[in-house]
């Protein structure tokens, strides 16, 4: 799985991309999580990286890519870290909280990725996505207004 920038469209339909800073190029040591594309919001920047240590990739065609934020050694040096178990147990969480928002149909930020991370901390990664577990994390965001 790779994650380019489109850099120019040309009139026979093709794409030139750009894969030359470490930003894009080969995604490794993460997790896809897959939602209608729909959900996702077209914003100005796609990268985020979450206050609870994930990285977050939104697509504009529905495809996520999480993984543990990393500490590079050098500027041009690709990061370099062991995977924790910590480190997969939050992007596990970020994972079923994306899910539990997709369920419900609510649109899918860095900010909702929070609120619904967040309302999930009573529940153990396993039971996030149970019946009772969605409707509570999810309860919150369905009263806010979809703009």
């Amino acid at each position: 799985l790779i994650s380019a920038e489109v850099q120019s469209f040309f009139a026979d339909g093709s794409v030139s991309l750009h894969t030359r800073s470490l930003k894009y190029g080969k995604l490794e040591h993460g997790q896809l999580v897959c939602v209608h594309p729909a959900l996702i919001r077209r914003l100005k920047q796609h990268f985020h990286s979450l206050p609870c240590g994930v990285d977050v990739i939104l697509g504009n065609n529905g495809y996520i890519f999480l993984a543990e934020t990393g500490e590079k050694v050098e500027e041009n040096a690709p990061a370099q870290y062991p995977i924790t178990n910590e480190g997969r147990e939050r992007v596990c969480r970020v994972r079923n909280a994306i899910v539990a928002l997709a369920s419900e149909f609510l649109p899918i930020t860095p900010e909702s990725i929070m609120q619904a991370f967040e309302a999930a901390r009573p529940y153990s990664t396993k039971t996030i996505l149970t019946r009772d577990s969605l409707s509570m994390i999810t309860r919150e965001k369905r009263v806010q207004p979809i703009y």
